[in-house]
């Protein structure tokens, strides 16, 4: 009996192994085959960084300098902006934002960036669902002075801006901004500290900047149509956060420029 039961072990370890050695072997498919998926998986993650993490955008004017460039005959400033930081708390004071014009007083000179021709604009709409052209949409980078629940003005009797929150006896603070170039800011007159921005000077406002919105303004103060120009609109010249798309946080081109876009609040110094 003994020998029996050993007899059907075997047999049994037998057969086993010869259905292992039956079954077939996975081939492993030619890379030209696997390229399309690999390509596909690519897009997908690129998709969501850029819908959800952030994406590139070009510095279109001088507006920011000398922090960002962009002016006629210099090499403009690529960024990197990141959206994760406002799904978390609004834009503070001193961060550098990237938003789509609010309204048509920002937007009247926008021309559209896509072409006339049909398909050549709907490849460029899939092209910048990808990041790889930019969207088709007045986008501005400026820098937040003020928030919503604040005022702010200008100036001081040394020609600074100026920002209190909106509550009775609230005192007005000056703000020393050292991200402003001396060179690129408004000329200062002591005697007639009154002269409005558009006719040269620096004064304007004040202005109560409404909650869910930002006061903003371009480091080259000569050269940035900021919320100082759009004073006249329905939103005297603030821009809802919910335009606001990112935080401008590396520039990324060129290579001789390439680092961080500081956040420096104004508010603090």
């Amino acid at each position: 009996m003994a020998d029996e039961s050993e007899s059907v072990a075997v047999s049994g370890s037998d057969d086993d192994g010869r259905a292992e050695q039956a079954k077939p072997k996975k081939k492993q498919r030619p890379f030209w085959q696997e390229l399309p998926m690999l390509i596909g998986i690519a897009a997908v993650i690129t998709a969501l960084v850029v819908t959800f993490i952030g994406r590139p955008y070009v510095i279109p004017s001088q507006s920011m300098e000398p922090t960002l460039h962009g002016c006629a005959g210099c090499t403009g400033d690529r960024i990197y902006v990141q959206k994760l930081s406002y799904y978390f708390g609004d834009p503070k004071p001193g961060d550098v934002v990237v938003f789509v014009g609010p309204t048509d007083d920002w937007n009247k000179t926008y021309r559209s960036i896509r072409s006339s021709n049909a398909a050549v604009r709907g490849v460029q709409n899939f092209l910048s669902f990808f990041g790889l052209v930019p969207p088709d949409e007045n986008d501005l980078v400026k820098r937040v002075i003020a928030v919503g629940g604040q005022q702010v003005k200008c100036c001081d009797a040394e020609g600074r801006v100026m920002v209190r929150e909106d509550k009775p006896g609230a005192e007005w603070k000056a703000l020393d901004e050292p991200y402003v170039d001396p060179k690129r800011n408004n000329p200062f007159d002591p005697a007639h500290p009154d002269i409005p921005f558009n006719a040269g000077g620096r004064a304007f406002g004040p202005v109560t900047v409404p909650e869910g919105n930002l006061w903003v303004m371009g480091d080259n103060r000569r050269e940035s149509a900021d919320s100082r120009w759009h004073m006249g609109d329905e939103l005297q010249g603030t821009v809802p956060v919910s335009d606001v798309r990112g935080k401008a946080i590396w520039k990324i081109w060129p290579i001789g420029r390439i680092g961080l876009v500081r956040s420096e609040d104004p508010q603090t110094n």
